[in-house]
């Protein structure tokens, strides 16, 4: 090629580079999602929508809720992937989401959607509780392994306890919900005054517990069954323990958000987020998906977890929220880790 030619066809190229990035779609979404989940969903995502480019605005439930309602009236976010179910029951109620039937929806196991028609949320997953347990640490202390909640109480276990703050986060939150719902709330709030003589410190993040028992930081974390479980596998000295009293849960979830300038793309995303091949990436971080038949066992979890999770309605949680968080943080955010 001449010279002449190559400089005349520079240009082009990097205008045909500009015009492509130009058509491409930007939407921002916001997730409450680990952070190695989001690559990997967004990897597929945007192979298969290549004229969309996600920008993922990421924080624990609680944080992610409260700024999307701050911004209730000037909304900055197209779509929210990865929320709880009950952060979303809350978003809707206040008439921020927009209604979508995505498409496939009838494929999806309807315990894990919307009740509405079309359905304000829609599931992607289930997480749920575990306590990880550090083997190697206990022994050390003299610990043995607690098989229900309330062995949790014992004295022993003073100061070794860590946990997820219910107001920032959602597994702290369904954690707290479902104590609340298992002992009665009087016997559930005096469960947790006396766990409380036992935590060391509430954290942020849901999944932190359970990574500070791996390490040997704490041997008792309140955390989430997958995060447990990815830990185990990788050669951590922990046991995933499975309080035989019953197990609180969530959904996580997508919805596209009412107003987004965006919203040909949102749907899109939220057609990918119930999809099969969706589905079967959450469940390498699950062993409940919305998609029957897209999850896959797991070696440290138990083939009858679903089995395990109370029984309880999403709804009437969400709605505890501006009655529960107060009591919680007049109660015990003391403890509470330093934002």
């Amino acid at each position: 090629m001449q010279i002449s030619t190559l400089f005349k066809t520079v240009p082009a190229l990097l205008s045909l580079v500009a015009s492509f990035a130009s058509a491409q779609t930007q939407l921002t979404v916001y997730t409450a999602l680990e952070a190695d989940q989001l690559k990997v969903y967004q990897r597929q995502f945007e192979t298969e929508y290549p004229d969309i480019k996600i920008r993922w605005v990421r924080d624990s439930t609680g944080v992610i809720t409260a700024k999307l309602l701050a911004e209730k009236a000037a909304p900055q976010a197209d779509v929210v992937m990865g929320v709880a179910a009950t952060s979303l029951v809350i978003l809707d109620k206040e008439g921020m989401l927009q209604s979508y039937a995505p498409k496939g929806l009838e494929k999806l196991n309807k315990r894990f959607v919307d009740d509405s028609n079309p359905p304000a949320w829609v599931g992607m997953n289930v997480a749920g509780a575990a306590i990880c347990f550090n083997t190697a640490e206990a022994a050390k202390l003299g610990l043995k392994k607690p098989e229900s909640w309330k062995d949790l109480l014992k004295p022993e276990y003073k100061g070794k306890i860590v946990m997820p703050n219910p107001a920032s986060s959602g597994t702290g939150y369904f954690d707290v919900g479902a104590w609340l719902l298992m002992f009665g709330e009087k016997e559930g709030w005096a469960y947790m005054d006396q766990l409380h003589m036992n935590i060391a410190q509430y954290t942020h993040s849901g999944s932190k517990p359970c990574k500070q028992a791996a390490s040997g930081e704490f041997p008792i974390g309140i955390s989430l069954e997958y995060r447990g479980a990815k830990l185990k596998e990788s050669g951590a000295p922990i046991d995933l323990i499975f309080p035989k009293e019953g197990l609180g849960w969530d959904v996580e979830a997508t919805a596209v958000m009412k107003g987004s300038k965006n919203m040909e793309a949102a749907r899109k995303l939220a057609d990918w987020s119930a999809s099969r091949s969706a589905n079967e990436l959450y469940a390498y971080n699950a062993v409940i998906v919305a998609y029957p038949g897209a999850a896959k066992p797991h070696p440290h979890i138990p083939q009858k977890y679903e089995q395990m999770l109370i029984k309880q309605d999403l709804k009437p949680l969400a709605l505890s929220r501006d009655k529960i968080l107060p009591e919680w943080t007049r109660r015990y955010d003391g403890k509470s880790e330093p934002k």
